[in-house]
């Protein structure tokens, strides 16, 4: 395939094309490497992105350390069993400020660091958000409501936002989790889970109870979505840029699910 340069004018092209306008809360996943040569990297994408939904609008973009979650869970494939203790004992706790996100992409990352950006208090799960209703997405994020009703997902849902994927498909669509959670379907059950958190000064290792996700048919519930349903898609650079709202795909996702889970 032919490499493409991708300018800020492009972005802001794109996005216009799909139907991002100001004032929108919009929740939006990106592989920067998916869409070829984006000329100034993650910083533009950032600033087509703010630029497109305005000083009324609100970004939020997943901010995921999930290796701060328990080796037994799988995270740390790549390492032996017999460190796993250790991996217990002296990963770092979740500072929000500090950790860094894992395999969310360069645009995820330098966003959570991004001015009058703020990001939720979830060790393992947390987003990051820019705008108007930055401090209502983020705030009380319950270790436990990792992806539900009341979590930034859910939240995402109660302000009727929107969800932007750009070159990523819908397994990295964090809104098919609330559907996860919204379902009934007889396999749904609850896992322990624990992170390294701060408590009282003190570093502790925290356990708790949480929906069990998986999201491997995901990308069956995007192209049934977009076969029933109304999804802006633009092209950019070598990759696409998907545009839908997300109780649109929620609603359609827990039918789904509910149809086809066992």
């Amino acid at each position: 395939m032919e490499r493409k340069i991708v300018l800020k004018k492009d972005l802001l092209d794109a996005f216009q094309k799909v139907g991002v306008k100001a004032g929108q809360t919009v929740m939006v996943h990106c592989s920067l490497s998916s869409l070829s040569f984006v000329c100034g990297g993650a910083q533009v994408v950032i600033e087509a992105l703010m630029e497109s939904v305005g000083k009324d609008g609100t970004l939020m973009m997943p901010a995921q350390s999930w290796k701060n979650l328990d080796p037994s869970s799988g995270v740390h494939w790549q390492e032996p069993r017999e460190w796993w203790q250790l991996i217990r004992d002296n990963w770092p706790a979740y500072d929000k400020d500090i950790t860094p996100t894992n395999t969310m992409g360069a645009v995820a990352e330098m966003f959570r660091r991004w001015p009058g950006a703020v990001r939720s208090d979830h060790p393992a799960r947390s987003v990051a958000a820019w705008g108007r209703y930055a401090e209502y997405l983020t705030k009380n994020h319950d270790l436990s409501n990792i992806f539900g009703d009341g979590s930034p997902i859910g939240k995402l849902y109660e302000l009727d936002g929107y969800v932007l994927l750009i070159g990523v498909g819908y397994d990295k669509n964090t809104s098919l989790h609330l559907a996860d959670a919204r379902a009934n379907y007889p396999g749904k059950h609850n896992t322990v889970e624990s992170s390294a958190i701060m408590e009282n000064g003190v570093r502790v290792r925290k356990s708790y109870e949480t929906l069990f996700v998986d999201g491997e048919d995901f990308d069956r519930i995007g192209q049934a979505f977009e076969t029933n349903c109304s999804v802006a898609k633009a092209a950019l650079g070598n990759g696409t840029v998907t545009f839908m709202r997300q109780r649109e795909l929620v609603d359609f996702a827990v039918r789904w699910i509910e149809k086809n889970r066992k």
